[in-house]
């Protein structure tokens, strides 16, 4: 497997996990999977998304460098591994939900923190509608995410679109994810896994023709 290194990222909604776990099954590979149910102040967030914006983010943070340490030094004759988050989208979030002294004090934090972890070698951006997130967050029934607000959605959306439109540290599939469901339908994921094995480099698209 000629991409040692993939993470499949996106906003909220967009089926990040799933695919990520879909794909290292096939794969053969280890995932590295965010753990949103470990931080505590998560539902707090959702339910105050100003008061406690500063807690939530930097429980986040540390927890992914914590995660990211073991690919400081990859094995190259281990297993290739599957992520759902790349440590550069914290960032995105923060921007949205702090405020300009938060934000400030969190890019101080963040800066020292930071590990050295290697560039993907292939970046899985999976986008769909504001709509499609919403629906899709609420068939889950994921407590802690019932009240996510659709304008908030909306936002991390338009952030992500502008992040990955600029992006080019590493191979990028960019996947309209509005037609395609990979957990249900085989054959749209059998077409995904053959566009990762072949893809070279730069920035391709995946769409449901």
């Amino acid at each position: 497997m000629k991409h040692r290194y993939i993470v499949v990222e996106g906003p909220i909604g967009c089926g990040k996990t799933s695919l990520a776990k879909l794909l290292a099954r096939r794969l053969g590979a280890a995932t590295l999977l965010e753990q949103p149910e470990a931080n505590p102040f998560l539902p707090l967030f959702y339910r105050d998304m100003r008061r406690h914006a500063l807690a939530t983010q930097l429980f986040f943070l540390f927890q992914r460098v914590q995660q990211l340490e073991g690919l400081r030094q990859p094995d190259l004759f281990g297993k290739p591994t599957v992520s759902d988050f790349a440590l550069q989208k914290d960032p995105l979030f923060a921007r949205l939900t702090l405020d300009d002294n938060e934000f400030g004090l969190y890019s101080r934090i963040y800066g020292h923190v930071k590990p050295q972890a290697p560039v993907p070698d292939l970046v899985i951006y999976l986008q769909a509608s504001v709509d499609t997130l919403l629906d899709r967050v609420r068939r889950r029934g994921v407590p802690s995410e019932s009240g996510i607000p659709e304008d908030y959605l909306r936002a991390l959306s338009d952030s992500y679109t502008r992040y990955f439109y600029n992006y080019d540290e590493s191979a990028l599939l960019i996947v309209n994810s509005e037609r395609l469901n990979f957990v249900d339908v085989p054959d749209h994921f059998d077409l995904l896994v053959e566009r990762v094995k072949t893809i070279r480099g730069g920035r391709e698209f995946f769409n449901k023709a």
